[in-house]
């Protein structure tokens, strides 16, 4: 009777750490399921917004300007932080403030990216700390789930 119970734990415990491992990689290296709060992406993605956060095109260098991606905030590694792929290594981009009369601009250096808010008024982005390193990026936003009425893919930068 031991050996019984002992052999249908272990079983268990062996395919509940299956299970697990498998859930693990396909959330570290195939995309993630991503709850955004906040106002700075709005109109594109408002607070408690659903998205789908696929791994593979920061690990393949396929970042492109108008990517909506998921990094570490470069403040709070604690933080993830939900922008819009502005710049990339090289490109020249605007460092000023919509308002600004005067307009200031910079270079993105090598192996970093400019992001920005959809909502430049209400957005903590590259204008406040700068261009972040390419490996701060954790994912690539390709789907909105939630809510159902706007399910489907992101659309461009608005207007």
């Amino acid at each position: 009777m031991f050996r019984s119970v002992l052999g249908k734990t272990l079983g268990f415990v062996g395919y509940t750490v299956t299970y697990g491992c498998f859930a693990h990689c396909a959330f570290e290296y195939i995309g993630e399921f991503v709850l955004c709060s906040g106002p700075s992406m709005e109109p594109t993605i408002v607070n408690h917004d659903i998205v789908f956060s696929e791994r593979m095109s920061p690990r393949l260098c396929k970042i492109q300007k108008g990517d909506i991606i998921i990094a570490k905030s470069p403040s709070n590694p604690n933080i993830n932080i939900c922008k819009r792929v502005i710049g990339l290594e090289g490109d020249k981009v605007c460092t000023s403030s919509p308002s600004d009369l005067l307009k200031a601009h910079t270079y993105v250096p090598n192996g970093h990216v400019w992001l920005e808010g959809d909502n430049l008024k209400n957005s903590t982005d590259s204008r406040i700390y700068g261009p972040i390193p390419y490996a701060l990026i954790r994912g690539r936003i390709c789907l909105k789930l939630w809510p159902l009425h706007s399910f489907g893919s992101l659309s461009e930068r608005p207007t």
